[in-house]
């Protein structure tokens, strides 16, 4: 498929998706989320892609929030249906069976940061700057951010963030366990593809593992203690796990 919002890129077993609409600070509109989806379901099945980083064009922003022209006039029903259609998105990348790193290179805003919040990982340049500015607009975060926020910050943060719609900075966003990392925008790219070149030395199979049986543990209908039973022993039937034993054993790194 031909994108017109963002750009797939292919290199090194790593799917680069970047968010290419520079001049409206790469804003999230409903063509670029059925794009983003598209994208994410097309290298799901490729087996020569094993991680994704995801990232903004240019200098100033990764995401600066949704398209808010997009927003007037609806309804409330159609306002829910964009929000099912945003969640999909980050339903998706949330439990995608690959890592998915964000490389946060300037604002990530609403429904930015909300992208950011579904990834797996997140790393960010010293210069960026984070926040769910929502209620300055009468509303909330409408992607999953009231609930993904909560989750890594805790809820006394992500009202405190969410209540006054303000912004933070890369370093206070880090010490809140928002962040997984904060470089220099330069290193930025490099660092996010060292962190996925350590997890390709890794079993694939129980990347994916650990991905479903981590995510097991903020679903609220699932066990995820049985979860991480089942899955330990569903590693042991796997041909990664035989080679990983054995490499081991004979004192050599494994070949997965």
């Amino acid at each position: 498929m031909s994108y017109q919002n963002i750009i797939l890129e292919i290199k090194n077993q790593t799917a680069w998706i970047t968010i290419n609409r520079e001049s409206k600070l790469n804003a999230l509109n409903k063509e670029t989320i059925g794009e983003l989806k598209d994208a994410v379901s097309s290298i799901e099945s490729d087996d020569s892609v094993r991680g994704v980083i995801l990232t903004g064009a240019g200098q100033k922003a990764f995401v600066a929030g949704a398209d808010i022209q997009e927003f007037l006039g609806k309804s409330k029903e159609e306002a829910m249906d964009l929000s099912k259609f945003g969640h999909e998105l980050m339903d998706k990348l949330a439990n995608f069976p690959k890592p998915v790193i964000a490389a946060i290179n300037g604002f990530a805003l609403g429904g930015g940061l909300e992208l950011a919040l579904a990834c797996h990982l997140r790393i960010a340049a010293t210069s960026a700057k984070m926040g769910l500015p929502e209620v300055s607009l009468g509303l909330i975060p409408g992607f999953g951010g009231t609930q993904r926020l909560t989750d890594l910050v805790g809820k006394g943060k992500a009202l405190e963030m969410i209540l006054t719609g303000d912004m933070v900075d890369a370093e206070d966003a880090y010490q809140w366990g928002l962040l997984n990392k904060v470089v220099e925008l330069y290193e930025l790219e490099e660092t996010a593809q060292y962190i996925l070149d350590k997890i390709y030395t890794r079993s694939r199979s129980a990347v994916a593992a650990a991905i479903e049986t981590v995510n097991s543990s903020f679903d609220s209908n699932t066990n995820g203690y049985q979860i991480e039973i089942e899955n330990f022993g569903e590693c042991f039937g796997s041909d990664d796990f035989e080679e990983g034993v054995m490499a081991f054993i004979e004192k050599r790194k494994p070949k997965y």
